[in-house]
């Protein structure tokens, strides 16, 4: 029952989003600009509305980066345009950040699973918008963070070579049944 119901949506949004696509292949939209803009946050919302419903995760991810992308396209368009240059892709970098968040908060509450990994991408690149928009402390940070992150990869590594080799210790203590 519920793989028919997940069909069932599924295919409805997939029928809409199809129509939708191909008759403005066809048909010329005079849409002002700043409607225009908010044509990929509407997809975005579109394929979070659809993992919501069928409770898919893998929907939500798409869902959640076009609608930071969108987002971000129409803040630097739109509300936050006084800004310019570099300030433009700080804006646009934050929402972003936001878009990957979007994807744990809604996988949290409508999926069995959550996405945490999706803070981590989300987080780094908000946090890069928030060093290139606002400067100083923070663009220091990034710049120090920026020379020292291998030396995370190396922790990392020795850290699974440590748990590796605990792992194979443990393997010849006890009995294989």
């Amino acid at each position: 029952m519920k793989m028919r119901k997940n069909s069932s949506i599924s295919g409805l949004f997939l029928v809409g989003l199809g129509l939708i696509l191909l008759m403005g292949q066809f048909v010329q939209f005079d849409l002002p600009e700043s409607l225009g803009l908010l044509i990929v946050p509407a997809l975005g919302a579109m394929f979070l509305v659809w993992g919501s419903l069928t409770r898919n995760g893998g929907l939500v991810i798409p869902g959640g980066i076009l609608s930071g992308v969108g987002w971000g396209a129409y803040a630097i368009e739109g509300p936050f345009a006084i800004w310019q240059g570099d300030s433009e892709g700080g804006v646009f970098l934050i929402f972003l950040g936001l878009g990957f968040a979007l994807i744990t908060l809604v996988t949290a509450v409508f999926t069995d699973k959550t996405h945490w990994w999706a803070l981590i991408p989300g987080s780094i690149i908000a946090f890069v918008g928030v060093s290139i928009l606002f400067g100083g402390a923070f663009m220091t940070l990034l710049t120090f963070v920026g020379k020292l992150w291998p030396v995370i990869l190396i922790l990392l590594g020795i850290s699974l070579l440590v748990s590796a080799s605990r792992g194979t210790a443990e393997d010849q203590l006890v009995p294989k049944k």
